[in-house]
Order: C-alpha cells, then sequence, then structure tokens
C-alpha cells in the first residue's frame, strides 16, 4: 500500500457543520511574535487540515478569517493591520474569543521533497504543514522572507525541527538579502522539489506560480480574500469562477491569473 505522502490525499477531513453558531473559547496564551504580530492559542481544538482557516469573531465587529497554525490546540497568528486586529491583540490568558470552523481547502502532501514558502504572517500555516508533513517522513525545505529580521517569523520553531531554513530579508538583517524567491529559484532549478507550498503576499505568490511553472515543479498556494461566510453562500470571496472561501484559499499553482484578485 502507498504512503499518504506517496498518493497525495488530504491531511485530515474538514468536519464541520456550516449551520453551528460560534464556539466560545478561553485564550490559553499570547505569544508577542514581533511588535505587531502575536500567537493566540485558545483552549479548544479542531480537526483540521494546514491551510483551512477559522472565522472569528469579537462582539461589535463581523467576523474575520485566520488562517490556522495549528488545529490542537486552536493556534493562529494576527499582525495588528485595522481596528479588529487592533482589539484582538488587547485580548490576554483567560480572556474569551468566539470562532467557527476550520473552512476551506488546505494542503495536501504530495511526494517525499516538499518546499514550504512563507512570507512575512503567511508563515503561521507553513509549520503547521511542516508538523504534519515531517509525520509523514518528508525531506522539507523552508524559506522564510520577510523585510526584516523582526517581521521573520517562527524562526526558532522551525530551528527546532528537521528541515533545511533559509531565510532572506530585503534589507540583509538575517539570512540572505533580497527576495524569498531568490532562495526559492535556485532549489527548484536544482531539481530537488517534488511539490511547493506557499502563503505570503499576491506579489509573492504570483512570482512562485511563475517559477513553479517555468521548473515543471507543481505548486499548491494558499491565496488570501475578504471572506464574510466562509461556506460560498454571500459569493464576497469570488474570483475567476472560484470561491476562495470553498475551492481555496489552498489552489493549484496556475489557477490563478497573474492579475490581482478582489482580495483585502
Amino acid at each position: 500500500m502507498n504512503s499518504p505522502a506517496d498518493t497525495g490525499i488530504a491531511l485530515a477531513p474538514i468536519g464541520f457543520n456550516p449551520r453551528g453558531l460560534p464556539q466560545v473559547a478561553e485564550v490559553r496564551q499570547v505569544i508577542a511574535e514581533n511588535a505587531r504580530t502575536k500567537t493566540f492559542i485558545l483552549d479548544a481544538s479542531v480537526e483540521a487540515t494546514p491551510g483551512q482557516f477559522i472565522m472569528l469573531w469579537l462582539p461589535g465587529f463581523d467576523e474575520k478569517p485566520f488562517s490556522l497554525a495549528n488545529d490542537d490546540p486552536v493556534t493562529i497568528t494576527v499582525a495588528r493591520v485595522g481596528p479588529f486586529t487592533t482589539l484582538l491583540h488587547q485580548r490576554q490568558a483567560g480572556d474569551r474569543l468566539w470562532f467557527r470552523g476550520p473552512f476551506g481547502h488546505g494542503f495536501e502532501i504530495a511526494g517525499q521533497r516538499l518546499l514550504l514558502v512563507g512570507g512575512g504572517y503567511g508563515v503561521a500555516p507553513m509549520d503547521f504543514l511542516a508538523r504534519r508533513a515531517l509525520q509523514h517522513g518528508c525531506q522539507i525545505t523552508i524559506a522564510v522572507g520577510a523585510r526584516t529580521a523582526d517581521e521573520l517569523l517562527f524562526i526558532r520553531r522551525f530551528t527546532e525541527l528537521d528541515v533545511d531554513l533559509r531565510l532572506t530579508t530585503e534589507d540583509g538583517s538575517a539570512g540572505q538579502r533580497g527576495l524569498v524567491t531568490d532562495v526559492v529559484e535556485p532549489v527548484l532549478a536544482a531539481g530537488q522539489v517534488d511539490t511547493l507550498y506557499a502563503c505570503g503576499p499576491h506579489g509573492m505568490l504570483i512570482a512562485l506560480d511563475r517559477l513553479c511553472q517555468e521548473y515543471g515543479v507543481p505548486a499548491q498556494l494558499s491565496w488570501e480574500a475578504y471572506m464574510r461566510c466562509g461556506i460560498g453562500l454571500c459569493g464576497s470571496c469570488e474570483h475567476d469562477g472560484l470561491l476562495l472561501c470553498v475551492d481555496g484559499p489552498v489552489l493549484a499553482g496556475g489557477a490563478v491569473r497573474p492579475t490581482r484578485p478582489a482580495i483585502s
């Protein structure tokens, strides 16, 4: 019998009733990753695939989608960018949050030699994926890019894993100076990758998609989108006939045209 890594099966079933009300969970721990990014560990667990997301609710706000950084316990990593995330950053251990999920189509293990690429706070699901893939005996290279050393996330966690870690910063304050694609392309060119996985800024994903097509490497890319319902009803995340909250957020390489989709 082939192993899951050989067959490309999903890592876990979705297993969620979309008509359910938000689940309340206590914040177990808050980790300050840097000046504007925090990781929230909740006293709750779900059965999820890396790349899936939850819809988080706070009183007085609409729900917002956040990628899972772990499913047991439920963990999200959040950058402070607006009113919702500013309020969320004020939550402390013992406070309550409300969430639904998991939702969406996540990453699937395909092959044994995996290249995981994270840009900015898009690194969070890469840590989740790396730990799952290592359980399947995969060989993993992780490339992480950010503008500065302070914005590189999860580096200590990655160094604790049996992975080949490569870092880039735009200002050269850590790792190689330049963009994350600068360290990705040589790995692709060497024929050392069965599948590339990525989460991060739109421009990074477009560049990685082009590189993967050039070198004939399958890609699974997680696209950020404005999502209101999480179950494909409202249509707010529609792009090119795809509902990114259901068909995505993880899509195969080549699925998104190199024009900016309606994302937030």
